[in-house]
Parts: structure tokens; C-alpha cells; sequence
């Protein structure tokens, strides 16, 4: 396994001022993942984006887990209708373009 990529999970805490009891929730939610290497506890840079976002929800706003969970939940929601609707608006430019196409 490659440590570059690896940031220490103490390391977070002090930056953010947090608590390391706070990513452990956000483990136990399934919201981040950390790795241990030996007894040392690491968060991968690209799970860092995730962590300030649940760092803003819980610290600046305010929000219990629970309630982050709900609003992951939902968020998670949208960007899947959005998908779906990217998809299936490209489905149709598909039958459109063949439609124009036949017409001339």
C-alpha cells in the first residue's frame, strides 16, 4: 500500500480541531472509511473533501448524526435523479436527432 496518499487521522483532528471520536461516527455510519496500518489510524486524501463537508454539518450547523444521515441520505437522492435525468434526457436527444433526421 502506497502512504502518500495517507493522511493520519490525528493529523485531521488537530487541523479541523475536531475529535477523533467524531470520524470514528463518521466510520460507524459508513460516511468515510480509515485504514489502519499497524496501530496507527489514516484517512485517504480523497475521503478529506467528505470530512469537511460533515465537519461543516455537524460543527458550524449544528447537526447530530442522525440528522446528517438523513441529509446524506437525501443528497445522495438528488444526485441519482440527476443522473438519471442527464441519462435519459441524452436517450432522448437520441430518438430527436433521428426524428429531425427522418423528417428532411
Amino acid at each position: 500500500m502506497e502512504n502518500k496518499n495517507l493522511v493520519p487521522a490525528m493529523v485531521c483532528c488537530e487541523h479541523y480541531k475536531i475529535e477523533l471520536s467524531f470520524i470514528h461516527s463518521l466510520e460507524q455510519y459508513g460516511f468515510i472509511k480509515t485504514v489502519r496500518v499497524d496501530a496507527d489510524e489514516f484517512l485517504e486524501e480523497d475521503e478529506l473533501q467528505t470530512l469537511e463537508k460533515f465537519i461543516r454539518m455537524h460543527y458550524e450547523l449544528d447537526i447530530n448524526m442522525q440528522g446528517i444521515e438523513a441529509i446524506n441520505f437525501l443528497l445522495e437522492r438528488v444526485q441519482n435523479m440527476k443522473n438519471e435525468i442527464a441519462h435519459l434526457r441524452s436517450r432522448l436527444n437520441v430518438y430527436e436527432t433521428k426524428s429531425f433526421h427522418d423528417n428532411l
